[in-house]
């Protein structure tokens, strides 16, 4: 790790998580639970293959955010296109608020937005708008509540895919003419505006492409982005830390913007655009560092990133001043629907749980959820294998590449003859970045030795590599690979 760059708050080990049968669009927390909402009509614990020991949990569950237990709360939110896209709590914690395109819930009619009571998971009586299409963002103060997505009418009115409501559900003044979906909102108090980002190209009736700053009581316009997203990129979520907001871009076609912007709250002002490929679904502020949701490819011009290899990286963590990749690598794959991989991300307790489309974890089967603790850390890195480079009278000449971990980008490589230590090097290196290593040995002409190899991470060493023996010729003809005795 570079010196003075932040450290991430999480290991890349996965925790043990329960499963979803289809996609998770968004997460919340409040007081140690886990919300889960998404387009699903089961969960399953970890390990379970579909089908096995499913739980019906019609696209809402509830998790403890630290043992990972599955709750009883389990509304079911049916109807509609029978899906919950966003969640979000208030900021004491004691009501859920629940957005998506659902025209019920249990047993009660609802119109796409409700708000559920955390203390017993009961459905509120105050909170009922009648709002005409999917609700896709949820942000909350102390006094208002913002809704944002497809909608063009709420309770009657109309109010072109952004509204606000009092936590008692009444419609306030606050009004913006968006002219395309919303898909992100982040609210400062503090400053009196909301961050909205979506599909849009126009707001109160000027240019105002995919991301706009509105007075947080009336909607008016605060501040457009005219130069930071190309015309076939939008945004897809948007969160702050109190100094900066973070930006999170998906890109279709030739000459798009994939990744994250950071700008400051104060002016407004672009702090750093990362040049990453690779649709972002997802930006979170924790401890310091910027988490991100995406799957990530082509990150060569951005600080500590990785060239195209056709392959791509769904998690990453990044220095909120100068956009650096810092060596985290969790990984997930695509999994179902459009492909993407990871959508939502939130931390609870001190866990980072993230939501999705994936269908396996870090190479293993795990779908549509999964969290990561601060640690211990428990992955140890993979041993390589040796190899024989030459072998002459009086040295051995070994190679190995090296291998990478996906916490620690430093490894100590320890080299045994006859199971002795003989070597201890130090190497950093990536995944797509391992380079070769090798050890000469002095040893005795016409001997036979049987080499092996670990490498640790400072806290878990791999088993030892399979032996390597070589038989050490006594005239000066050289073995080389291929000549190793068996």
């Amino acid at each position: 790790m570079a010196a003075g760059e932040p450290r991430t708050s999480f290991t890349a080990d996965a925790l043990t998580t329960w499963q979803t049968n289809g996609i998770v669009w968004s997460l919340a927390s409040a007081h140690g639970v886990v919300y889960v909402g998404g387009t699903f009509d089961s969960v399953r614990p970890a390990g379970a293959e579909p089908g096995d020991r499913e739980v019906p949990r019609r696209n809402f569950a509830a998790f403890d955010a630290v043992t990972g237990a599955l709750l009883p709360c389990a509304p079911s939110f049916t109807g509609g296109q029978g899906t919950v896209r966003a969640l979000k709590a208030s900021p004491d914690g004691r009501v859920l608020y629940v957005g998506g395109s659902f025209s019920r819930v249990g047993s009660t009619g609802a119109a796409s937005a409700v708000a559920l009571d955390t203390a017993d998971c009961t459905l509120r009586g105050d909170f009922r708008p009648t709002v005409s299409a999917t609700v896709r963002a949820i942000d909350t103060t102390d006094r208002k509540v913002y809704l944002g997505g497809d909608f063009r009418r709420v309770d009657g009115r109309n109010r072109t895919h952004v509204a606000a409501f009092t936590p008692q559900g009444e419609l306030l003044p606050f009004r913006a003419d968006v002219d395309a979906p919303v898909r992100a909102l982040s609210v400062v108090p503090s400053r009196g505006k909301v961050y909205a980002g979506g599909d849009f190209d126009s707001v109160n009736g000027r240019w105002a492409h995919a991301l706009v700053a509105l007075d947080a009581t009336s909607g008016a316009t605060v501040r457009s982005y005219p130069d930071w997203l190309p015309p076939r990129s939008v945004v897809k979520s948007i969160a702050h830390d109190g100094t900066r907001f973070y930006v999170a871009a998906e890109g279709h076609g030739a000459g798009i913007f994939d990744g994250r912007i950071a700008g400051r709250l104060d002016d407004d002002r672009m702090v750093w655009k990362d040049t990453c490929f690779g649709a972002t679904q997802a930006v979170l502020p924790y401890n310091g560092v910027l988490y991100s949701a995406s799957h990530a490819h082509d990150c060569s011009e951005t600080p500590g990133g990785f060239p195209e290899r056709q392959d791509r990286q769904h998690l990453l963590a990044q220095s909120p001043g100068d956009r650096r990749i810092l060596h985290w690598f969790p990984d997930t794959d695509e999994g179902t629907g459009e492909q993407v991989g990871p959508r939502a991300l939130t931390v609870a307790r001190g866990i980072l749980w993230v939501g999705g489309e994936f269908t396996r974890v870090n190479g293993t089967a795990q779908q549509g959820l999964t969290r990561f603790g601060a640690g211990p850390d428990t992955g140890a890195p993979q041993v390589p294998a040796l190899s024989l480079s030459t072998a002459t009278p009086g040295h051995v000449t070994l190679r190995w590449r090296a291998s990478w971990d996906r916490d620690d980008a430093s490894l100590t490589y320890r080299l045994y003859r006859d199971g002795k230590p003989v070597s201890r090097q130090q190497q950093s290196s990536t995944y797509w970045d391992r380079p070769w290593m090798s050890h000469t040995d002095s040893v005795g002409a016409g001997t036979r030795h049987e080499y092996r190899l670990t490498v640790t991470d400072g806290t878990n060493t791999s088993p030892r590599s399979p032996a390597l023996r070589v038989a050490v010729p006594a005239k000066a003809t050289a073995v080389t690979a291929g000549d190793t005795a068996r």
